[in-house]
């Protein structure tokens, strides 16, 4: 067992990360230990990342117990870059976390002035001044590469810049001088956002917190108004909402709403999170109130102007949508469900179901008339899956049975139809999907079968049957 991390006491009594728990025991008896527990230090940093989305959108993760905040066109809204860093130290410091923090133009810097500096704001003339003196673990090399590095008397970031850069890339490859380049900005160095970035965003700021589902739902009309004069400038409606909820106490509730069309008017939007929030009374919990509410757009589509006035069957249409729209907001995503056809000769592919939210509008979604792909009729009854059938004396290699057994049952074939071939997609590395010979067949009952062989007779002798549907 060894240290994982230690508070400043531990660290002026001698102890570091790394050592082992025995050898801190016996520098310090009265050592308190504490179990690690990864699986909640991740939950713990992804809750500080979302409560930082106050400040901007763009928040990565690094490691495992920092953060990357692009602020680009954000530090404004604060009062700038100074006064941002002083409200994210202020406010988490508040929370009883100890941070520390760094503006640059580059996250490699502001990652090493985090580690071996102090809080800061650096300017680009001043990178290299003030990347010179750190050591060189700062530019996050492994521990490997710092010793070997060490070996060679280059302790300092200083001692890099100074070194040539050929005999650098032959010792230790193009680790150090990416890492180097990256924390003096000139090698970019992107940060990858934990979330999707809303392609619309509106908020509301509340100097007294709110509580109730009255005042949310009134707040949240409110902020879709906003989004209006961005959707329209996109020509777009929204399909898929995002309402952030910001806890006085750091707690932040996001809560997902999506249309079956795009909208854009403020009181279907609310209507939406109406349903949403009776569906989540007994999970959401207000606390002291909530003092920043936020309204995503996350997906929108092309926004189709209707003269509904002159349109007769637009109004079955608004209905059918906003039926859709507030079941699945109250009860979820997939408790309605329709199809879409898909391209296979295979009967059970031919369609798929998918979430009706997620569909396309319904009127665009099924066509009015299927086109006939096929030599012969389909059943009118088509079973989900295949049900294997027991065949006597079928004709070999391409003939029907005469006599089968399903369902405990055994039919005498009166007549049949020869086979059509249907074959599966060629592209799709399916080895339990074949070649199928599918028959119609009429018994002297009067039943009329749709069955089909499967497999080539050449490839494989035996003869496999199903029954697959059923006609009038």
């Amino acid at each position: 067992m060894r240290l994982v991390n230690c508070d400043d006491e531990a660290a002026r009594l001698g102890l570091r990360q790394g050592q082992g728990l025995a050898e801190a025991r016996a520098i310090c008896p009265n050592v308190i230990v504490i179990d690690e527990d990864q699986a909640a230090d991740h939950r713990l940093l992804e809750g500080l990342a979302d409560w930082c989305d106050r400040y901007t959108p763009l928040v990565a993760l690094e490691g495992r117990n920092g953060l990357f905040l692009d602020i680009t066109g954000c530090a404004h809204l604060m009062g700038g870059e100074a006064a941002l860093l002083e409200d994210i130290l202020r406010r988490l410091g508040q929370m009883g976390f100890e941070v520390r923090g760094a503006v640059s133009s580059s996250p490699g810097l502001s990652w090493a002035i985090c580690h071996y500096g102090g809080n800061c704001i650096v300017s680009d003339e001043d990178r290299e001044e003030m990347l010179a003196p750190l050591p060189v673990a700062a530019l996050r090399l492994d521990q490997n590469t710092v010793a070997a590095l060490h070996k060679l008397g280059l302790k300092r970031v200083a001692d890099l810049m100074r070194t040539p850069r050929a005999p650098l890339a032959r010792r230790f490859g193009t680790e150090v001088l990416l890492r180097l380049d990256q924390a003096r900005g000139d090698d970019e160095e992107p940060v990858s956002p934990r979330r999707p970035v809303a392609s619309l965003s509106a908020e509301r700021r509340l100097a007294d917190p709110i509580q109730s589902e009255e005042d949310i739902l009134f707040v949240t009309r409110q902020i879709a108004q906003c989004l209006l004069s961005g959707l329209q400038a996109r020509g777009a409606g929204g399909r898929l909402f995002e309402l952030v909820l910001f806890r006085v106490d750091g707690q932040v509730s996001r809560i997902s709403a999506g249309a079956s069309r795009p909208l854009r008017d403020m009181d279907r939007i609310t209507a939406l999170f109406t349903e949403r929030l009776a569906g989540l009374q007994d999970h959401l919990d207000a606390g002291f109130g909530y003092e920043i509410l936020r309204l995503n757009v996350l997906h929108h589509e092309p926004f189709e102007n209707v003269q509904s006035d002159l349109a007769a069957t637009d109004h079955k249409q608004l209905s059918l949508s906003t039926f859709v729209d507030q079941v699945s907001a109250r009860l979820g995503p997939d408790c309605l469900q329709t199809y879409q056809l898909r391209e296979s000769h295979i009967p059970e592919r031919a369609e798929t179901f998918v979430s009706a939210i997620e569909a396309l509008p319904l009127d665009k979604q099924m066509p009015r008339a299927l086109q006939v792909v096929s030599r012969s009729e389909r059943p009118i009854r088509l079973f989900r899956m295949p049900e294997p059938l027991e065949s006597f004396a079928a004709e070999i290699p391409d003939g029907p049975p005469t006599r089968f057994r399903w369902r405990r049952l055994t039919h005498q074939v009166a007549r049949a139809e020869r086979p059509e071939r249907l074959s599966p997609e060629w592209w799709l590395d399916d080895k339990q999907a074949a070649t199928r010979d599918y028959f119609r067949l009429e018994s002297t009952a009067g039943y009329r079968f749709w069955v089909y062989r499967e497999g080539l007779y050449d490839r494989d002798p035996t003869q496999r049957w199903f029954i697959h549907g059923l006609f009038a």
